[in-house]
């Protein structure tokens, strides 16, 4: 990343239909294509990452692939998005495999966890990062499938992914789970998703406790602000043009600045950090 990308800026007003495209986000986040550089932490391991198309997933993805990982991405629909990821994760000199679908639905997580078994023949790492969102002003403008959708995309998935890949994970195998800000300070306008995350949290400190015998860790990063399809796809144009100016460091995070907790918690360097949850907010603490 640029020194440029770490001063505070303003996003200009823009609007997405959800999930939102990489291409069109102004201005272009960065993944960490030009600045990753891997050294090795990750060489031989096998790993499935959910809404790794774009946004933290794909910065995830890049990392992993450089730090000598093969990764599934499970995505949506955003195809354009899955193959880019897919080509960066191959110029790393690994393999890349590539899985649309709603993972609302259990026997599609079923079917994810199934293809990195026969693509990889083992699990040692699983990213629960597929997430959806909407901004509402009340509760009579959330419907009750958005409800639905909200806490079977951002929850449910997480425990269908999660009881599908443990027994293909060996011990030292790592789950990590993208929480959120939200979780410690809920957000009115964002009522379903941050119930999701302080969910999402509890979810992964109870597998932590669960998993210790198998050798099997779970942790949590809890982002803040990060510029993300997510973010124009979601939340009203005036919204996102402030996005991100409210944390201490008057900015949105990039995709980039998350790769480093995933990675190390990912790694045999974390063998003994399990149950945790890595803050990656921008300067507001998460207690």
């Amino acid at each position: 990343m640029s020194n440029s990308s770490h001063r505070p800026s303003s996003i200009p007003s823009q609007q997405q239909q959800w999930p939102g495209k990489t291409g069109e986000m102004q201005p272009l986040p960065d993944h960490g294509e030009e600045s990753y550089k891997g050294s090795g932490r990750l060489t031989g391991k096998k790993a499935i990452i959910t809404g790794g198309d774009s946004g933290i997933g794909r910065a995830v993805a890049i990392a992993y692939a450089r730090e000598g990982a093969d990764v599934l991405i499970s995505y949506l629909d955003e195809h354009e998005d899955a193959k880019e990821t897919a080509r960066l994760i191959e110029e790393a000199g690994r393999k890349a495999v590539l899985v649309p679908g709603d993972v609302t639905d259990a026997a599609h997580c079923n079917a994810i966890v199934q293809r990195a078994v026969e693509a990889f023949g083992e699990i040692n790492i699983v990213v629960n990062n597929a997430a959806y969102q909407m901004t509402r002003d009340s509760l009579d403008e959330i419907g009750d499938d958005e409800f639905d959708r909200t806490m079977k995309t951002n929850i449910y998935a997480m425990f269908y992914i999660c009881k599908a890949a443990v027994p293909h994970m060996p011990p030292g195998g790592s789950i990590i789970s993208t929480a959120s800000i939200n979780a410690d300070s809920p957000k009115p306008k964002l009522i379903a998703y941050s119930a999701t995350k302080a969910a999402i949290i509890n979810f992964s400190g109870s597998l932590a406790a669960l998993l210790a015998e198998k050798g099997i860790r779970s942790n949590c990063v809890a982002p803040g602000p990060i510029w993300t399809p997510l973010i124009p796809s979601t939340m009203p144009a005036d919204q996102v043009e402030d996005f991100g100016s409210a944390v201490p460091m008057q900015r949105a995070g990039q995709p980039a600045e998350l790769a480093a907790p995933y990675v190390m918690l990912a790694s045999d360097e974390a063998s003994y950090i399990s149950g945790a949850n890595i803050a990656v907010t921008g300067g507001v603490a998460v207690i």
